[in-house]
């Protein structure tokens, strides 16, 4: 049985949940916490974003790992994660290689 796709898809749809809760976190609670006077917000959200990073980051490191990847897309698959938007790049390009199997 190829769980490849399978791999693929599960990081896939973490991409999207970290990618998610970063730009929430950003554009959401930061402002929330600065100009609205309300850090809860930062409070809540910080450790959600917090522990969808580590999970994407576990199954990054686990795929490359088991040599599924070049170092390049290691790396493309980390740096694009940090920046807020990035990581969206990351589940469109997960997308494309999972249907290229």
């Amino acid at each position: 049985m190829d769980y490849a796709p399978v791999f693929l898809r599960h990081l896939r749809i973490m991409a999207a949940i970290e990618a998610t809760t970063l730009v929430l976190l950003v554009f959401v609670a930061v402002p929330l916490k600065h100009l609205g006077g309300m850090p809860a917000a930062v409070r809540w959200l910080g450790p959600v974003h917090g522990v969808a990073f580590v999970a994407y980051l576990w199954l990054v490191v686990t795929s490359a790992a088991s040599g599924a990847w070049q170092r390049s897309e290691v790396v493309r698959l980390i740096v694009a994660a940090i920046v807020p938007f990035g990581g969206f790049l990351n589940v469109a390009w997960l997308a494309r290689k999972r249907a290229a199997r």
